[in-house]
């Protein structure tokens, strides 16, 4: 199971099954936290809870989100240089994904950081943005690994 765990302006938009008393993400990277960014064209900036790993999708349609989610995560994965068996893995426990209310003001701080970066930086290419962001030094990071990428890579290497 996925957990999406998304800001009030997110649920307003995009519909779809919610958690069930305490329903987890079962995946290794756990739980993502997801907004709305009414750039143009709008976008939905989802960010990993585990390592702050941000994904940039456009948000149209809003309704099939949820479904195509999954295979856009799975996608940024793999131009992070994780390994298909890992990604494979992590996609099996996405095959239910779940609609919840954010619970991390941490997650909250990040997202509105690569927000505000973000909006600056956006050139067209939301995947070179997602992965540019994946770069930028993180606060709640800074005791650990700094970035969003290297994050991602020591928890991938401890699987």
């Amino acid at each position: 199971m996925l957990v999406v765990r998304g800001t009030k302006k997110l649920r307003d938009r995009v519909k779809g099954p919610t958690i069930v008393d305490d329903d987890v993400s079962t995946g290794v990277l756990g739980d993502w936290f997801a907004t709305a960014q009414f750039w143009r064209p709008q976008v939905a900036l989802v960010v990993n809870a585990r390592t702050f790993l941000p994904v940039f999708i456009p948000l149209a349609p809003a309704p099939k989100l949820l479904d195509r989610l999954p295979h856009e995560i799975s996608r940024v994965l793999s131009l992070h240089g994780v390994d298909q068996a890992t990604i494979d893995a992590e996609r099996e426990q996405m095959t239910d994904v779940r609609l919840a209310p954010t619970n991390d003001r941490s997650v909250l701080g990040v997202m509105n950081e690569y927000a505000f970066l973000g909006e600056h930086f956006f050139e067209g290419d939301l995947t070179a943005l997602s992965l540019r962001m994946a770069e930028t030094p993180i606060g709640p990071l800074r005791s650990s690994h700094r970035f969003a990428d290297r994050a991602l890579a020591a928890l991938v290497a401890e699987r």
